[in-house]
């Protein structure tokens, strides 16, 4: 979006480190944090600008003044972004609404243990050779990598990504407007409301849909946050 001041990509995520070759848990653990977190704070900042952008449109909606061409852009590229566009029933008021409750973090630290417990701490070839970290499918043929153990009658692929950066958009971006997170969504306006920190292991709660192993997915999170909390730099 225009006007829309973030830090750089960080060029050192170019060059996906072999973390297979580590021998030293906790030093593969620390670089694999040390990997994704530039670009996860980077995520979450381009998110939060966006948020001051809805904000600042609901306040000039609210005074009962139209949209110049400009803020007018800025509206339509958060509801193509969060998936607005195609619902003709929701009123604006409705939409900005909505797009408050979307256009949110994700907390560094969850993030994290998603991306280790679905990439093997980075060694899955769909991380290793598409910065897939998150066990994301796509649907369009030759989009990604055909898994190797994908039923005859499936269509799906394991997306592969053009760079991390990419890959990390798409993962936030995917939690904070699919269906199947409503949960996750619901749980952050919540903390938002009573002005509590928005947490990740408040949000794991939302995960029973991300894997097929529901509960006991979430449970593995919040263990890996547990434990794992030493490893990381976390910023918030």
């Amino acid at each position: 979006l225009e006007g829309l001041h973030v830090p750089p990509l960080v060029e050192s995520t170019k060059l996906i480190p072999k973390f297979s070759e580590f021998t030293n848990v906790t030093e593969k653990k620390r670089a694999f944090f040390a990997y994704l977190q530039p670009e996860i704070q980077r995520q979450n900042t381009i998110v939060l600008k966006e948020r001051e952008m809805v904000f600042a449109l609901q306040a000039q909606f609210q005074k009962g003044q139209k949209f110049d061409a400009h803020q007018q852009q800025v509206f339509n590229k958060l509801a193509a972004k969060y998936k607005f566009t195609g619902d003709k029933e929701l009123s604006m008021q409705q939409t900005l609404e909505r797009l408050v409750k979307r256009v949110d973090i994700i907390p560094e630290a969850l993030v994290l243990v998603q991306a280790a417990n679905e990439s093997g701490w980075g060694s899955s070839r769909f991380a290793q050779k598409g910065y897939n970290f998150f066990g994301l499918w796509c649907f369009k043929k030759g989009c990604g990598f055909v898994p190797s153990q994908r039923n005859d009658d499936a269509e799906h692929e394991v997306a592969k990504f053009r760079d991390l950066s990419h890959a990390v958009m798409t993962y936030i971006r995917n939690l904070n407007r699919h269906y199947a997170y409503q949960e996750l969504r619901d749980i952050r306006a919540e903390l938002r409301q009573s002005q509590r920190p928005i947490t990740a292991s408040a949000l794991a709660a939302g995960l029973s849909r991300y894997s097929e192993r529901g509960q006991e997915y979430i449970d593995e999170l919040l263990s890996m946050i547990r434990v794992n909390k030493q490893h990381m730099e976390l910023t918030y």
